[in-house]
């Protein structure tokens, strides 16, 4: 029988570690459940959901050209036994600046003299702070 990605099989886990568990397939081979495949939920330590020796389903996710398999044991549960995730609120990209929510539509004109306005403050700022660091107005002292 060749291991085959996507198929469910039988192992037997041999080996534990702190990243996963090692379970011997039935040709003989070992792949390597990792702990994030364990269980559904967040798995702090392994050896509360397995020991060595437990006869464990698994589902095959990949077979590399080194012979590496990585295994599943969460994905081998039926739909059914797997609990639902609750769904993540979407977020919509809007800004969380409360003062958008109040003001009136801007035109195109009316945002580019906004834009000229803040971006002509701001080189003005930025040219006061470099000046001052250079002695003020660039004269040559001689």
């Amino acid at each position: 029988m060749s291991i085959e990605v996507g198929s469910k099989v039988q192992g037997k886990v041999t080996g534990i570690t702190n990243f996963g568990a090692f379970v011997e397939l039935p040709d003989g081979k070992t792949g390597l459940v990792h702990i994030s495949e364990v269980a559904d939920n967040y798995v702090k330590d392994i050896n509360e959901h397995l020991k060595v020796g437990d006869e464990v389903e698994v589902k095959v996710m990949n077979v590399e050209a080194d012979g590496k398999i990585g295994l599943s044991i969460r994905k081998a549960k039926p739909q059914a036994e797997r609990p639902e995730r609750p769904a993540r609120p979407r977020r919509d990209n809007r800004s969380n600046d409360r003062n958008d929510r109040h003001q009136p539509k801007e035109n195109f004109e009316q945002k580019m003299a906004r834009f000229l306005k803040d971006s002509d403050e701001r080189l003005a700022t930025l040219k006061r702070a470099t000046e001052s660091k250079r002695g003020g107005r660039g004269a040559r002292r001689g």
